[in-house]
């Protein structure tokens, strides 16, 4: 008897309790399921059922073998629709969201390569500057800032960026370049509120944390907002690196106190691990690799 097909016909009677039942459930006869457990037991050396008249239970190491035996097959059966995915054509359609600057620096490139790789697949992508909740929304692969991937979501780590602080060159020159996180106090300060909601400041100091209460002479709900005004000369503003790096590097802005900057916030791709579809999994499969890659440093 083919030793998977007694695994399977194991993890049915267990489940059904039954012999009859996991015959039925498994399209063979009561006898073949007799003969692929006793097999199965021969093979281990264990005994894994006890059966009467009345009932079957398992054994204390059929208990444990239940465990296990579920983790294998379920890896043989991903294993076996991942290989059957590669020869079909993948269609459907992918909801992904992202932070607005990030979706379009980052995600949109990888979209791109995905919709080229399955050209029946469709793709929505909504880059947001806010949590979005994957399973009320309807998202299937989020990218997600700082934070935890939440309940029964894997987050696979991609990386990390840094909450910088800046200002256009013009301003520095007319208003000083601040030397410590207490000089803001005598700035104007624009404030991007899904990066810095609150006017309590965190800064590392030697070594140490300190916190700087701010006056926001301008606060703004996007991060794009934050960054025109800040381009404009209107202040000094909190915005990720990523977002401002272009900027700098055609020196329209200009990063303040780099040495007081705190840890950097983590990146995840966030999934439901559980429930992913092959759609699913070979976009994460793309992204990820956009996304650890040097190239893509945030």
């Amino acid at each position: 008897m083919d030793r998977m097909q007694g695994m399977t016909a194991f993890v049915a009677v267990a489940e059904e309790r039954n012999f009859a039942a996991a015959a039925r459930r498994m399209g063979m006869s009561p006898a073949s399921v007799t003969r692929a457990i006793a097999g199965l037991e021969e093979h281990l050396g264990l005994k894994l059922v006890f059966r009467t008249t009345r009932s079957v239970r398992l054994t204390e190491a059929g208990d444990r073998y239940l465990d296990d035996v579920r983790v294998i097959l379920a890896k043989i059966n991903e294993a076996n629709e991942s290989a059957a995915s590669a020869q079909q054509v993948m269609r459907g359609h992918l909801n992904v969201t992202a932070p607005v600057l990030f979706g379009a620096l980052h995600v949109v490139p990888c979209v791109a390569r995905y919709l080229d790789q399955f050209p029946e697949m469709t793709v929505s992508g909504y880059f947001l500057d806010r949590v979005v909740d994957l399973v009320e929304e309807g998202i299937d692969v989020a990218v997600r800032i700082g934070g935890r991937p939440g309940l029964a979501m894997q987050g696979i780590a991609v990386g990390g960026t840094r909450r910088v602080l800046c200002a256009s060159p013009a301003y520095l020159a007319a208003r000083g370049t601040p030397q410590h996180p207490a000089e803001l106090e005598h700035h104007d300060i624009i404030a991007a509120q899904g990066i810095s909601p609150v006017d309590d400041w965190s800064f590392r100091s030697e070594s140490m944390d300190l916190t700087v209460r701010v006056a926001p002479k301008l606060t703004v709900s996007s991060n794009d907002a934050a960054l025109t005004a800040a381009t404009l000369g209107l202040g000094i503003t909190r915005l990720f690196h990523y977002q401002i790096a272009a900027l700098v590097a055609e020196r329209r802005l200009q990063i303040v106190l780099p040495e007081h900057e705190g840890a950097a916030w983590p990146i995840h791709v966030v999934y439901d691990v559980d429930g992913a579809s092959a759609k699913v999994r070979a976009f994460v499969e793309l992204l990820v690799a956009h996304l650890s890659h040097p190239g893509a440093d945030a």
